[in-house]
This record gives C-alpha cells, structure tokens and sequence, in this order.
C-alpha cells in the first residue's frame, strides 16, 4: 500500500507481490491450525464434546451416520471452522500489515482495539448460541415426543446444525463493528442510527426468523433480544467515532484556512 508522510509510493508491481505474499502466509496459517485442530478432535474426541447438547435427546446417547465418510466429514467441519477462529489473529496481522502503511497515526490507534473487539464479539456470539440457544433450541423440538416416535437424530445433521448455526451468530454478532466502519466512511451518523431505531427493530425480528433454527417464541425471543442490544451498543460506540471524525475534519479544515491565509 501507498505509505504516508515523505516516505515514497511502493510500486504497484511491489503492491501486488506483497499481496500475494500475506496470503500465502494467511492460507498456511490457516492450513497447519485446520490440521492441528484435526489432531486434537480425533485424540481427545472433542466431537462428544461437541455433541453435549444433543445427547440427552438420542437413544444411548449415540448419534448416528449413514455414510462410510460420515464421521470424517464431521471431524473435518469441525477442525475447518477451528482452525479459522485460530489462524484468525495471524490473518488479521497479515491484512493489518498490508493496509496499516497507507493509514494515518490516528487510524492506526483506532483499528487495533477494533480488531480486538470483533474478535470478542464473533466469539461471544459463538458462546451464546453453543451453549446458550442451542440447547434450548433442542429442548424445545425434541421436548415434543410421542410414544411411537423414536429420535434417530443423524450426526451429520447435527453438527451441520451446530457448526453453522454458531458460525451464523459470531457473524450476526459483527454488527457493532459494521455500523463503526459505515459510521466512520460517514455513511451514517448516531443520530441517523437512532432515528430509524423502530425500522431496525423490525429488521433484527425479522433477522430472528430466519436465524431461528426451530421457529419457536422462546428461542426466537433469545435470538432477537441480543440483537436489539447489539444496535443499542453499535449507537452507543458510533459516537465516539463520530465525535472523532467531526474532530478530525475541523482539524484538517483548519490546516487549510492556515494553509490559504
């Protein structure tokens, strides 16, 4: 990237190999953590772990696979979507070294805690729906049984379940940082935030649905009070960005009346 200050332009050319060489770093992160995660869930069987909150529910507490593959493809879901969470922070470093040279001083204080804070978010978001939603998800649907049913819950659809779902919510939880970011490209204001505060109500119900694995009021009203909070936060954080956005245009108008007198 173009540097700042007296320091000259790096080539394009140059722009390009350093590109290619941050991915080659991120995609080999990424493959020796997916590779460690696959040794560590075969060696202490984390996929019973994982499998806590349907057990309960099946007979023998055993899960079942119609495919020769099947517990392969679940052990390698699971290490795909740990190993991404890991290797995350060496992916983060890599984009943050790429990008920061053409960013401001003030710019650089302020993505670091950023990039702290949607890391916290996404695996907050992870936690809930684990060990939160869930469960209470499963407790509800296969709370209505009947004498001539018997559960055969299939482990690939479990998990498919599981690990999607709680992807989804970490996702579902980078909202603050969204609106920080539109907030700080100026796309939006606090006071826009709060003003449309009913339609995104709508929105986050909305949202609910569609996340909502069984449909249920229950876990539907766990889905959707957390993401009410999350604007309320996001409204609550844009304001400091504003604040130094506005503080940083005055300062830069001010140089420019300076420069002009």
């Amino acid at each position: 990237m173009a540097t700042v200050g007296n320091q000259a332009e790096m080539p394009f050319l140059d722009h390009l190999e350093e590109l290619r060489w941050r991915i080659m770093w991120s995609l080999l992160a990424l493959a020796i953590c997916v590779v460690a995660s696959f040794v560590v869930l075969l060696k202490y069987d984390a996929i019973r772990i994982l499998a806590q909150p349907i057990l309960p529910y099946v007979p023998d507490q055993h899960l079942i696979t119609t495919h020769p593959a099947g517990a392969f493809k679940i052990v390698m879901s699971a290490a795909l979507a740990l190993g991404a969470i890991f290797a995350s922070p060496v992916i983060i470093y890599q984009i943050w070294a790429f990008l920061s040279p053409a960013l401001h001083r003030h710019e650089k204080k302020v993505v670091i805690p950023v990039l702290i804070f949607g890391a916290f978010l996404f695996l907050a978001g992870v936690a809930l729906a684990f060990f939160g939603l869930i469960p209470l998800t499963l407790r509800f649907l296969l709370g209505v049984q009947s004498t001539v049913i018997t559960p055969m819950i299939s482990a690939n659809e479990y998990f498919g379940f599981a690990i999607g779902f709680s992807l989804v919510m970490g996702a579902v939880f980078e909202m603050p940082i969204v609106v920080l970011a539109l907030t700080a490209l100026g796309l939006v204001t606090p006071a826009m935030l709060a003003r449309y505060r009913r339609h995104a109500i709508v929105i986050c119900l909305v949202a609910s649905a569609f996340i909502t694995p069984g449909q249920d009021p229950l876990t539907l009203a766990a889905v959707f009070l957390p993401l009410v909070g999350l604007y309320e936060v996001s409204i609550f954080c844009s304001h400091f960005v504003y604040r130094r956005r506005q503080r940083r245009e005055a300062e830069l108008e001010a140089e420019r009346a300076g420069a002009t007198a």
